[in-house]
C-alpha cells in the first residue's frame, strides 16, 4: 500500500514541522518541534495532533497568526508489508519508507506516552547530513515570504 505524506514548516507562536501521513482517508498528524532528522542517532519528539483533511496536502500561506509552507511532500510505504498503517498506528509503532523531494528512506514513529511519540531516522543509504533548505517544494517560497 502506498500513501501520501506531507511535511509542513509551520511558523506560529513557535517554529515547528507538521508531519502528516495519509491513513484511511485522513492525514494523521504529528507536530515535530525540531523537524525530522536525517541522522539515525537523533531522536525527535513528535506530538500527535488532530487529524487533518486530505485537502491539507498542499496548504500554504498565512493561516491565523502564522505561516505554513509545504517543506516536503511525496509518498510512503510501510516497511513491514504485513501490517497496515492503521494497524501500526493503533499498536503505537510505524516504520514508513518515505519517497519525498527532501526526505527519503525509513523513519520510525514510536508512541512513548499518550500523545507523545519519537521520530527516528533508521540506518539506511538515505541517512546523512541535515537538510538546510527552508523553501517550499511546491512554490519555492519561505515562511517569511508569507509573513
Amino acid at each position: 500500500m502506498t500513501g501520501r505524506f506531507v511535511v509542513q514548516r509551520h511558523h506560529a507562536s513557535t517554529l515547528h514541522f507538521d508531519v502528516r501521513l495519509e491513513i484511511d482517508g485522513v492525514l494523521v498528524s504529528w507536530a515535530v518541534p525540531k523537524g525530522p532528522s536525517t541522522d539515525p542517532r537523533v531522536r525527535r519528539l513528535a506530538r500527535r495532533v488532530d487529524d487533518h483533511a486530505l485537502s491539507h496536502l498542499d496548504v500554504e500561506g498565512r493561516l491565523g497568526s502564522g505561516t505554513v509552507i509545504v517543506w516536503d511532500t511525496g509518498t510512503y510505504t510501510m516497511r513491514d508489508a504485513d501490517s497496515s498503517p492503521a494497524e501500526a498506528l493503533a499498536a503505537g509503532h510505524l516504520v514508513v519508507v518515505l519517497d519525498g523531494r527532501k526526505l527519503a528512506g525509513a523513519y520510525a514513529l514510536t508512541q512513548t506516552h499518550d500523545d507523545y511519540w519519537l521520530m527516528v531516522k533508521t540506518r539506511d543509504e538515505h541517512a546523512g547530513d541535515p537538510i538546510a533548505d527552508d523553501t517550499s517544494t511546491l512554490t519555492g517560497r519561505t515562511n517569511d515570504d508569507y509573513a
